[in-house]
Protein backbone atom coordinates (compact mmCIF):
# COMPACT_ATOMS: atom_id res chain seq x y z
CA UNK A 1 0.00 0.00 0.00
CA UNK A 2 2.98 2.49 0.89
CA UNK A 3 4.13 1.73 -3.21
CA UNK A 4 0.85 2.77 -4.06
CA UNK A 5 0.37 5.78 -2.17
CA UNK A 6 4.01 6.92 -3.19
CA UNK A 7 3.00 6.07 -6.75
CA UNK A 8 -0.30 8.65 -6.58
CA UNK A 9 1.81 10.99 -4.98
CA UNK A 10 4.30 11.07 -7.33
CA UNK A 11 1.98 11.49 -9.94
CA UNK A 12 0.61 14.10 -8.43
CA UNK A 13 3.02 16.09 -8.06
CA UNK A 14 4.16 15.45 -11.49
CA UNK A 15 1.11 16.62 -13.24
CA UNK A 16 1.20 19.64 -10.36
CA UNK A 17 4.52 21.26 -11.85
CA UNK A 18 3.19 20.56 -15.57
CA UNK A 19 0.23 22.80 -14.78
CA UNK A 20 2.04 25.16 -12.45
CA UNK A 21 4.70 25.85 -15.73
CA UNK A 22 1.71 26.80 -17.94
CA UNK A 23 0.34 28.91 -15.49
CA UNK A 24 3.25 31.12 -15.19
CA UNK A 25 2.98 31.30 -18.54
CA UNK A 26 -0.64 31.65 -19.15
CA UNK A 27 -0.13 35.88 -18.48
CA UNK A 28 3.62 35.92 -19.25
CA UNK A 29 3.29 38.10 -23.03
CA UNK A 30 0.34 39.79 -22.03
CA UNK A 31 -0.04 44.35 -21.89
CA UNK A 32 -0.30 46.19 -20.29
CA UNK A 33 1.67 44.88 -17.37
CA UNK A 34 -0.20 47.02 -15.07
CA UNK A 35 -2.76 44.68 -15.22
CA UNK A 36 -1.41 41.57 -15.94
CA UNK A 37 1.47 41.57 -13.78
CA UNK A 38 -0.99 41.96 -10.29
CA UNK A 39 -2.89 39.31 -11.87
CA UNK A 40 0.25 36.98 -12.50
CA UNK A 41 1.05 37.76 -8.51
CA UNK A 42 -2.10 35.76 -7.40
CA UNK A 43 -1.20 32.92 -9.50
CA UNK A 44 2.79 32.79 -8.10
CA UNK A 45 1.75 32.02 -4.41
CA UNK A 46 0.91 28.95 -5.29
CA UNK A 47 -1.25 26.31 -3.64
CA UNK A 48 -2.27 22.68 -4.11
CA UNK A 49 -3.43 23.22 -7.33
CA UNK A 50 -6.32 20.66 -6.82
CA UNK A 51 -9.08 21.43 -9.07
CA UNK A 52 -6.78 21.36 -11.92
CA UNK A 53 -5.95 18.14 -10.45
CA UNK A 54 -9.45 17.16 -10.39
CA UNK A 55 -9.80 17.92 -14.13
CA UNK A 56 -7.00 15.58 -15.44
CA UNK A 57 -7.89 12.80 -12.92
CA UNK A 58 -11.41 12.79 -14.18
CA UNK A 59 -10.33 12.72 -17.93
CA UNK A 60 -8.19 9.46 -17.12
CA UNK A 61 -10.89 7.97 -15.13
CA UNK A 62 -13.37 8.54 -18.17
CA UNK A 63 -10.84 7.13 -20.73
CA UNK A 64 -8.96 10.27 -21.91
CA UNK A 65 -5.07 10.97 -21.34
CA UNK A 66 -3.79 13.91 -19.64
CA UNK A 67 -2.82 15.80 -22.66
CA UNK A 68 -6.57 16.56 -23.68
CA UNK A 69 -6.99 18.36 -20.84
CA UNK A 70 -4.07 20.68 -19.71
CA UNK A 71 -6.12 24.17 -20.91
CA UNK A 72 -9.13 23.26 -19.08
CA UNK A 73 -7.22 22.46 -16.02
CA UNK A 74 -5.38 25.93 -16.19
CA UNK A 75 -8.75 27.55 -16.96
CA UNK A 76 -10.09 26.17 -13.71
CA UNK A 77 -7.23 27.13 -11.41
CA UNK A 78 -7.84 30.76 -13.07
CA UNK A 79 -11.49 30.62 -12.01
CA UNK A 80 -10.32 29.53 -8.67
CA UNK A 81 -8.33 32.06 -8.18
CA UNK A 82 -10.59 34.60 -9.61
CA UNK A 83 -12.84 33.93 -7.00
CA UNK A 84 -9.67 34.67 -3.97
CA UNK A 85 -9.32 38.26 -5.60
CA UNK A 86 -12.64 39.08 -4.79
CA UNK A 87 -13.56 36.76 -1.48
CA UNK A 88 -10.10 38.43 0.03
CA UNK A 89 -11.57 42.19 -1.18
CA UNK A 90 -14.94 41.04 0.02
CA UNK A 91 -13.42 40.03 3.57
CA UNK A 92 -10.75 42.51 3.50
CA UNK A 93 -8.26 40.00 4.05
CA UNK A 94 -4.65 40.75 5.05
CA UNK A 95 -3.09 37.53 3.82
CA UNK A 96 -3.41 34.84 1.67
CA UNK A 97 -1.03 31.80 1.74
CA UNK A 98 1.36 33.32 3.63
CA UNK A 99 1.68 36.56 1.38
CA UNK A 100 -0.01 39.86 0.99
CA UNK A 101 -3.59 39.82 -0.80
CA UNK A 102 -4.13 41.41 -4.00
CA UNK A 103 -5.60 44.70 -2.91
CA UNK A 104 -2.84 44.79 -0.15
CA UNK A 105 0.01 44.37 -2.40
CA UNK A 106 -1.76 46.85 -5.14
CA UNK A 107 -4.85 48.79 -4.33
CA UNK A 108 -8.37 47.66 -4.45
CA UNK A 109 -9.33 48.56 -8.19
CA UNK A 110 -6.20 46.91 -9.47
CA UNK A 111 -6.97 43.80 -7.63
CA UNK A 112 -11.02 43.94 -8.92
CA UNK A 113 -9.68 44.76 -12.97
CA UNK A 114 -6.79 42.03 -12.29
CA UNK A 115 -9.49 39.45 -10.84
CA UNK A 116 -11.60 40.05 -13.47
CA UNK A 117 -8.96 39.35 -16.18
CA UNK A 118 -7.94 36.02 -14.65
CA UNK A 119 -11.45 34.98 -15.24
CA UNK A 120 -11.61 36.65 -18.49
CA UNK A 121 -8.11 33.93 -19.55
CA UNK A 122 -9.91 31.20 -17.70
CA UNK A 123 -12.16 31.17 -20.65
CA UNK A 124 -9.95 31.52 -23.46
CA UNK A 125 -8.03 28.11 -22.07
CA UNK A 126 -10.85 26.58 -21.79
CA UNK A 127 -12.01 26.68 -25.54
CA UNK A 128 -8.44 25.12 -26.33
CA UNK A 129 -9.74 22.17 -25.23
CA UNK A 130 -13.44 21.33 -25.26
CA UNK A 131 -13.52 19.58 -28.48
CA UNK A 132 -16.59 17.96 -28.95
CA UNK A 133 -18.25 18.70 -25.78
CA UNK A 134 -18.07 22.17 -26.24
CA UNK A 135 -21.54 23.19 -25.40
CA UNK A 136 -21.27 20.74 -21.86
CA UNK A 137 -17.79 22.22 -21.37
CA UNK A 138 -18.93 25.35 -21.44
CA UNK A 139 -22.33 24.95 -19.66
CA UNK A 140 -20.63 23.43 -16.71
CA UNK A 141 -18.03 26.07 -16.54
CA UNK A 142 -20.23 28.81 -16.01
CA UNK A 143 -22.92 26.80 -13.91
CA UNK A 144 -20.31 26.50 -11.94
CA UNK A 145 -19.12 30.26 -11.68
CA UNK A 146 -22.62 31.37 -11.05
CA UNK A 147 -23.06 29.01 -8.21
CA UNK A 148 -19.91 29.93 -6.71
CA UNK A 149 -21.02 33.46 -6.62
CA UNK A 150 -24.62 32.80 -5.40
CA UNK A 151 -22.66 30.82 -2.50
CA UNK A 152 -20.05 33.85 -2.01
CA UNK A 153 -23.42 35.86 -1.47
CA UNK A 154 -25.21 33.21 0.66
CA UNK A 155 -21.76 33.73 2.81
CA UNK A 156 -22.30 37.57 3.10
CA UNK A 157 -25.72 37.43 4.04
CA UNK A 158 -25.16 34.89 6.70
CA UNK A 159 -23.02 37.82 8.58
CA UNK A 160 -26.17 39.85 8.50
CA UNK A 161 -28.19 37.29 10.17
CA UNK A 162 -28.83 36.55 13.59
CA UNK A 163 -29.48 32.44 13.27
CA UNK A 164 -28.37 30.34 10.37
CA UNK A 165 -28.84 26.76 10.69
CA UNK A 166 -26.60 24.38 9.62
CA UNK A 167 -28.45 22.57 7.08
CA UNK A 168 -28.30 26.66 5.61
CA UNK A 169 -24.44 26.59 5.53
CA UNK A 170 -23.91 23.22 3.93
CA UNK A 171 -26.69 24.34 0.82
CA UNK A 172 -24.02 27.98 0.89
CA UNK A 173 -20.72 25.56 1.03
CA UNK A 174 -22.25 23.44 -1.85
CA UNK A 175 -22.31 26.76 -3.79
CA UNK A 176 -19.44 28.06 -2.96
CA UNK A 177 -16.63 25.57 -2.61
CA UNK A 178 -18.63 22.10 -3.61
CA UNK A 179 -19.63 23.31 -7.20
CA UNK A 180 -16.37 24.01 -7.93
CA UNK A 181 -14.94 20.44 -7.36
CA UNK A 182 -17.99 18.86 -9.10
CA UNK A 183 -17.53 21.10 -11.73
CA UNK A 184 -14.12 20.43 -12.53
CA UNK A 185 -14.70 16.48 -12.44
CA UNK A 186 -17.51 17.05 -15.24
CA UNK A 187 -15.73 19.34 -17.33
CA UNK A 188 -12.85 16.23 -17.15
CA UNK A 189 -14.98 13.32 -18.23
CA UNK A 190 -16.53 14.74 -20.86
CA UNK A 191 -13.32 16.03 -22.43
CA UNK A 192 -12.60 12.26 -22.54
CA UNK A 193 -16.34 11.96 -23.84
CA UNK A 194 -17.19 9.67 -20.64
CA UNK A 195 -20.49 7.72 -20.21
CA UNK A 196 -23.35 9.20 -18.56
CA UNK A 197 -22.52 6.86 -15.79
CA UNK A 198 -19.32 8.31 -15.37
CA UNK A 199 -19.92 12.13 -15.51
CA UNK A 200 -22.97 11.23 -12.97
CA UNK A 201 -20.17 9.30 -11.02
CA UNK A 202 -17.35 11.80 -10.96
CA UNK A 203 -19.79 15.10 -10.43
CA UNK A 204 -21.15 12.74 -7.43
CA UNK A 205 -17.31 12.48 -6.48
CA UNK A 206 -16.20 15.89 -6.55
CA UNK A 207 -19.29 17.66 -4.91
CA UNK A 208 -19.03 15.74 -1.97
CA UNK A 209 -15.25 16.13 -1.64
CA UNK A 210 -15.58 19.41 -1.95
CA UNK A 211 -18.13 19.79 1.08
CA UNK A 212 -15.66 17.76 3.22
CA UNK A 213 -12.55 20.22 1.77
CA UNK A 214 -14.83 22.90 2.93
CA UNK A 215 -15.44 21.35 6.54
CA UNK A 216 -11.36 20.97 6.79
CA UNK A 217 -10.62 24.24 5.81
CA UNK A 218 -13.14 25.48 8.46
CA UNK A 219 -11.65 23.27 11.31
CA UNK A 220 -8.15 23.99 9.99
CA UNK A 221 -8.76 27.79 11.06
CA UNK A 222 -8.70 27.00 14.33
CA UNK A 223 -6.59 23.91 14.86
CA UNK A 224 -3.95 24.48 12.07
CA UNK A 225 -0.68 25.94 12.12
CA UNK A 226 -0.55 29.57 11.09
CA UNK A 227 2.90 28.84 9.14
CA UNK A 228 1.46 26.19 7.26
CA UNK A 229 -2.17 27.49 6.90
CA UNK A 230 -0.77 30.55 5.43
CA UNK A 231 -3.52 32.33 7.49
CA UNK A 232 -4.47 33.51 10.48
CA UNK A 233 -5.61 31.04 12.92
CA UNK A 234 -8.56 31.83 14.44
CA UNK A 235 -9.68 34.54 11.63
CA UNK A 236 -13.43 33.06 11.28
CA UNK A 237 -13.78 33.72 14.51
CA UNK A 238 -12.33 37.15 14.51
CA UNK A 239 -14.56 37.81 11.26
CA UNK A 240 -17.23 36.59 12.90
CA UNK A 241 -18.10 34.01 10.40
CA UNK A 242 -20.75 31.22 10.85
CA UNK A 243 -18.73 28.02 9.78
CA UNK A 244 -19.64 24.32 10.53
CA UNK A 245 -17.76 24.65 13.67
CA UNK A 246 -19.46 27.85 15.58
CA UNK A 247 -22.76 26.42 14.04
CA UNK A 248 -22.58 23.26 16.08
CA UNK A 249 -21.18 24.82 19.16
CA UNK A 250 -23.96 27.14 18.80
CA UNK A 251 -26.34 24.24 18.93
CA UNK A 252 -24.78 21.93 21.01
CA UNK A 253 -23.87 25.01 24.00
CA UNK A 254 -26.33 25.77 27.12
CA UNK A 255 -25.96 28.30 29.46
CA UNK A 256 -23.10 30.59 29.81
CA UNK A 257 -21.45 28.58 26.41
CA UNK A 258 -24.36 29.49 24.46
CA UNK A 259 -24.08 33.30 26.19
CA UNK A 260 -20.57 33.48 24.64
CA UNK A 261 -21.21 32.40 21.31
CA UNK A 262 -23.84 34.37 20.92
CA UNK A 263 -21.56 37.20 21.77
CA UNK A 264 -19.73 36.65 18.64
CA UNK A 265 -22.83 37.03 16.60
CA UNK A 266 -23.66 40.55 18.60
CA UNK A 267 -20.26 41.79 17.73
CA UNK A 268 -20.00 40.81 14.48
CA UNK A 269 -16.37 38.80 15.59
CA UNK A 270 -14.08 38.95 18.46
CA UNK A 271 -10.69 40.24 19.05
CA UNK A 272 -7.23 38.14 18.40
CA UNK A 273 -6.84 37.66 22.23
CA UNK A 274 -10.26 35.65 22.68
CA UNK A 275 -9.36 32.80 20.34
CA UNK A 276 -7.86 30.70 22.63
CA UNK A 277 -10.70 30.87 24.96
CA UNK A 278 -13.61 29.95 22.29
CA UNK A 279 -10.50 27.36 20.98
CA UNK A 280 -10.95 26.06 24.60
CA UNK A 281 -15.11 25.96 24.26
CA UNK A 282 -15.07 24.13 21.02
CA UNK A 283 -12.65 21.59 22.49
CA UNK A 284 -15.20 21.51 25.89
CA UNK A 285 -18.47 20.64 23.43
CA UNK A 286 -16.13 17.80 20.99
CA UNK A 287 -16.98 20.67 18.27
CA UNK A 288 -13.64 19.56 16.49
CA UNK A 289 -14.51 16.07 16.99
CA UNK A 290 -17.50 16.41 15.15
CA UNK A 291 -16.35 18.32 12.34
CA UNK A 292 -13.73 15.82 12.16
CA UNK A 293 -16.81 12.52 12.00
CA UNK A 294 -18.54 15.45 9.02
CA UNK A 295 -15.63 15.16 7.01
CA UNK A 296 -15.62 11.76 7.40
CA UNK A 297 -19.03 11.23 6.61
CA UNK A 298 -19.03 13.26 3.10
CA UNK A 299 -15.32 11.88 2.22
CA UNK A 300 -17.05 8.46 2.43
CA UNK A 301 -20.02 9.40 0.53
CA UNK A 302 -17.76 10.43 -2.91
CA UNK A 303 -15.77 7.03 -1.98
CA UNK A 304 -19.47 5.54 -2.76
CA UNK A 305 -19.38 7.24 -6.45
CA UNK A 306 -15.75 5.31 -7.72
CA UNK A 307 -17.78 2.06 -8.11
CA UNK A 308 -18.81 3.22 -11.22
CA UNK A 309 -15.30 3.93 -12.82
CA UNK A 310 -14.34 0.78 -14.71
CA UNK A 311 -10.78 0.54 -13.92
CA UNK A 312 -9.49 -0.09 -10.17
CA UNK A 313 -6.51 1.91 -10.58
CA UNK A 314 -8.74 5.20 -11.20
CA UNK A 315 -10.78 3.76 -8.08
CA UNK A 316 -7.61 3.97 -6.01
CA UNK A 317 -6.36 7.02 -7.49
CA UNK A 318 -9.25 8.85 -6.18
CA UNK A 319 -9.19 7.06 -2.94
CA UNK A 320 -5.66 8.16 -2.28
CA UNK A 321 -6.31 11.59 -3.23
CA UNK A 322 -9.30 11.72 -0.77
CA UNK A 323 -6.97 10.45 2.18
CA UNK A 324 -4.49 13.05 1.27
CA UNK A 325 -7.09 15.65 1.62
CA UNK A 326 -8.23 14.67 4.77
CA UNK A 327 -5.08 14.65 6.31
CA UNK A 328 -3.96 17.68 5.17
CA UNK A 329 -2.97 20.51 7.19
CA UNK A 330 -3.00 23.54 5.18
Amino acid sequence: MIGVKSKFSTLYEKERIKVEKKLSNALDSRKPYSLYKPAAYILESGGKRLRPLLVLFSVKAAGGKFSQAYNAAVAVELLHNFTLVHDDIMDNAEKRRGRLTLHKKYDLNTAILAGDSLLSVAYEFLLKDSGDHLKEVLDSFTHGLVEVCEGQSMDKDFELLKKVSIDQYLVMIEKKTAAMAEMCCIIGANIACGSKKEISALAGFGKNIGIAFQIQDDLLDISGNESDFGKSVGGDLVEGKKTYLFLKALEKARGKDKEQLQKVIDNKGIVQAEIPKYKALYLKLGILDDARNEIIRYSNKALSRLKYLKKQEDRDLFIWLTDSLIRRNK
